[in-house]
């Protein structure tokens, strides 16, 4: 069964937002990426605070370039492309081509990537991945690093 462990947030104002995060709900900084992305983690879900996506992000959403709220959501599942395959015969849209080698396609295996972006029929974007995001738990072990 997918399970929802990846939230992301963008803002312009990423550190002042991950500091609230961290303040008032005790998450724990579990990586950075520039001055672009916090992420955030309480150990099962990983929450991604980010700048906000510009008109030429193939993810911007309907919400529009410089939109700051929750912008995706991700799930993980078993299989990508049998859970993409669901999304589409429900209505949703395949925002992303489909990766059969994850090295070559530019991802790397392991926390924090994404093999498949979607949006249900409402336009929501939602990450697909069988790797996980860094800090969550996976079931088996615990994503702790940047790959």
């Amino acid at each position: 069964m997918p399970k929802i462990k990846h939230i992301a947030l963008t803002t312009s104002d990423p550190d002042k937002v991950a500091a609230f995060y961290k303040e008032v709900f005790g998450m724990e900084e579990v990586g950075r990426s520039g001055d672009s992305h916090v992420y955030l983690s309480d150990g099962d879900l990983n929450l991604t605070i980010r700048t906000c996506k510009d008109n030429d992000a193939v993810d911007v959403g309907e919400q529009g370039a410089g939109f700051s709220g929750i912008h995706h959501i991700g799930f993980l599942v078993e299989d990508v492309e049998g859970f993409v395959a669901k999304v589409q015969n429900a209505g949703g849209t395949r925002l992303t081509p489909p990766i059969t080698d994850r090295a070559e396609s530019g991802y790397i295996p392991g926390p924090s990537n994404v093999e498949a972006k979607v949006t249900g029929p409402d336009g929501v974007v939602i990450d697909v991945s069988t790797a996980g995001w860094l800090g969550i738990s996976t079931g088996s072990e615990m994503a702790s690093t940047l790959p």
